[in-house]
C-alpha cells in the first residue's frame, strides 16, 4: 500500500488576541474550503502597531491536507 500523498497551501490568520487565535482562525476558514487537513507549519509572525501598541497579530502557516485517490 502506497503512502499518502500531501498537497501544501500558504494561508494567513489574522487575530486581535494572540498568535494562537490567528493560527486557529486560518486554519478553521481553510476547513470550509478544504478537507483532509493533516497538519500546518508556522512560517511567519507579524504584527500591527497603532500608536506603539500591537492591535493585530498575523500568523502565516503552510497548511497540507492529503490527497484523495
Amino acid at each position: 500500500m502506497p503512502g499518502h500523498i500531501y498537497k501544501t497551501v500558504e494561508i494567513t490568520g489574522t487575530s486581535s488576541t494572540s498568535i494562537e487565535d490567528a493560527v486557529r482562525n486560518a486554519v478553521s476558514r481553510t476547513s470550509h474550503s478544504l478537507k483532509n487537513l493533516r497538519w500546518f507549519k508556522l512560517d511567519e509572525i507579524r504584527g500591527k502597531l497603532d500608536e506603539n501598541h500591537v492591535t493585530e497579530w498575523q500568523a502565516t502557516i503552510k497548511i497540507s491536507f492529503t490527497v484523495e485517490e
